[in-house]
């Protein structure tokens, strides 16, 4: 995963701290200075602020202390819950969390050997496709002697406080992380997929069956190390971050940190008793203010749960933040789920191994049609088709395809202002299976993405047999940014955008046999379908695509059971011929082709010589 960390603006940690090291100097790092535009992006809003060290603030200060957990962190004076969510579910993963702060015990303070300090740490976060590794000084801004944004239970504790200050170095400022989508800094830690669901469109509260498949696919995604977290969404301004009668709040993000099928009972009654309660456990970034309704920290239901099932679970009667609720009452009341998947690309994994296919490409406007690559959203007809084209190949029967498209985000600067993302999206048409170059003309559009000002779109689909081509955009035709699509699938699905040229359409439906498929044959190219198994009558349901020098030759059709010939037809079509569809009786082959064999074909055939119409 780490085999090519880029070094964040050409800072090298290790010859960093090497310099400082025999200059027995503390670094301070020069792209990140302990001044007001490091902290604010519209001027300071909260008074003098002081830079300090961590020894300025206590006497034996540490990374760790006794670990690390999500109860180490505590939200300031920034509105940065999402930041703060996301690090408390990175707490709870060691796998994960040792990725983003690389070398940690390297990285502590040791009291033994205090010259080999230089004040100098690295954090590294997954950004636009690759990993970097992001060097900070350890200056932290302070108000009265207490940190100003995020920090610890413990007061010597200074993890959190760090992995903030890299977060904000890679942002352009601590203020730049003042509103924003856990979903983006989950993907950050981890490198996944983010796939956010509305709980309310979903229905989850009301459709029993639909919340216990949605269970399942929690538990399966928490189970496997992702990252989830959840809120409650709020409609006006009004709303923001107040506190329901129940305890939650809406507008804030919450940390899933654990989720658990709970054994009900004592003793023998609970192993042999085989219902089981759906629980899911939270955590407030602000550390307090907890759901107080059924399951809560101290309320009666607990008892009926044996105390070794409570003690396994980390029931504590702590207003802590943290707090077990039933999977149906998060339903009822969560409006928003983000579940960032990690997709395992190893084949030494007992799990799911995915295959992954990453492209980078650019919307890019140009007044050329033919060069134009920002043509906007499928309702801008004129132009959509000339937005960047990915052509990709779905090689099972039927296949699950995860498909995330991010967009790269414009740095924020003092001078600048916080850049808004575009509303950007994606669709896939299906097209022949031999395509190899763009489409000129819309075709059968399978599936497609929400369009929205989001840095991620996530797609999860059932595909069948075939070939397909994505068509990202961005909503309004003209825009223009870089971005960056992933493509998951069971098999290898050769994911291609050297996509260019135009083309000239044959178009098939057939029917016939049992275990049947065709070849579709024209001037030496070949097209050979799926086989459709124990069928008479199949839909195939697939293109071919040929480029004809000599439009009087036919194009010859092969239809065949497991390698037994069934028949075959050839077909010819004028460019003045009006006629598309045909239905034709299947031949005999050889010298019999005038013998007719049972069975039909039907067939749409479209000719034209002027390449650009198709």
């Amino acid at each position: 995963m780490f085999s090519s960390v880029k070094a964040f603006e050409g800072q090298h940690y290790s010859s960093l701290k090497k310099q400082c090291m025999q200059s027995g100097v503390l670094f301070e790092d020069p792209l990140f200075p302990a001044v007001d535009d490091s902290l604010f992006l519209h001027g300071n809003r909260i008074g003098r602020v002081c830079w300090k060290r961590p020894q300025e603030l206590c006497d034996d200060p540490q990374l760790f202390v006794d670990g690390i957990s999500a109860h180490d962190l505590h939200q300031g004076q920034l509105g940065n819950c999402w930041f703060v969510a996301a690090c408390s579910s990175l707490a709870s993963r060691e796998s994960l969390w040792q990725k983003v702060i690389p070398d940690w015990r390297d990285q502590e303070w040791d009291s033994e050997k205090p010259d080999s300090y230089a004040g100098i740490f690295h954090f590294r976060f997954w950004r636009f496709g690759e990993w970097v590794d992001v060097v900070i000084d350890d200056r932290l801004p302070t108000v009265d002697n207490q940190l100003v944004y995020c920090h610890s239970n413990d007061s010597n504790e200074f993890w959190s406080a760090l992995v903030e200050k890299a977060y904000a170095k890679v942002y352009g400022c601590y203020e730049a992380l003042d509103g924003g989508n856990t979903a983006d800094a989950l993907v950050d830690f981890t490198g996944g997929v983010s796939e956010p669901m509305d709980l309310l469109e979903g229905q989850f509260a009301q459709d029993e069956l639909g919340r216990n498949q949605l269970f399942e696919r929690v538990l399966k995604v928490h189970n496997r190390d992702g990252l989830i977290s959840c809120s409650i969404r709020a409609t006006t301004v009004e709303d923001m971050e107040a506190r329901l009668d129940c305890g939650l709040v809406k507008g804030h993000a919450y940390a899933v940190t654990d989720v658990r099928k709970v054994r009900l009972g004592h003793g023998l009654l609970a192993f042999f008793k085989s219902e089981k309660l759906h629980m899911i456990r939270m955590r407030n970034p602000w550390g307090e203010k907890e759901w107080s309704g059924p399951w809560s920290d101290s309320s009666e239901e607990w008892k009926k749960v044996s105390k070794s099932e409570r003690e396994k679970l980390g029931v504590t009667v702590q207003d802590d933040g943290e707090f077990w609720m039933t999977f149906e009452d998060f339903c009822q009341y969560f409006t928003d789920l983000i579940m960032c998947r990690l997709i395992n690309t190893s084949y030494l994994s007992i799990h799911k191994t995915w295959e992954e296919e990453v492209m980078r490409g650019s919307w890019v406007y140009q007044d050329d049609p033919l060069r134009n690559r920002s043509g906007g959203c499928i309702n801008h007809k004129a132009t959509f088709l000339q937005n960047p084209q990915y052509v990709f190949d779905v090689r099972k029967v039927e296949d699950e395809v995860l498909i995330c498209l991010q967009q790269k985000e414009r740095r924020a600067t003092p001078k600048e202002g916080k850049s808004e993302n575009l509303a950007i999206g994606f669709d896939i048409h299906r097209v022949e299976l031999n395509r190899k170059y763009r489409m000129h003309s819309s075709q059968q559009k399978v599936a497609g993405s929400i369009y929205i000002n989001s840095r991620c779109v996530f797609l999860r689909k059932e595909l069948k047999e075939g070939r397909y081509v994505i068509i990202p955009t961005t909503f309004d035709p003209g825009q223009q940014g870089d971005f960056l699509l992933r493509v998951f699938t069971d098999v290898p699905s050769d994911l291609t955008g050297h996509f260019t040229g135009l083309s000239l359409l044959c178009l098939f439906h057939f029917f016939t046999a049992s275990d049947p498929y065709i070849i579709m044959t024209c001037e030496g190219e070949k097209v050979r379908s799926p086989v459709h198994k124990d069928t008479r009558s199949p839909n195939f349901d697939i293109k071919g695509l040929f480029y004809r020098k000599k439009p009087k030759d036919g194009i010859h059709i092969e239809n065949v059971i497991v390698d037994t010939f069934l028949g075959q037809v050839t077909l010819f079509s004028d460019p003045s011929d009006r006629q598309e569809q045909h239905t034709v009786h299947l031949k005999d082959k050889g010298s019999r082709q005038d013998n007719e064999l049972p069975g039909t074909l039907t067939v749409r055939l479209i000719t034209c010589t002027t390449l650009t119409n198709i």
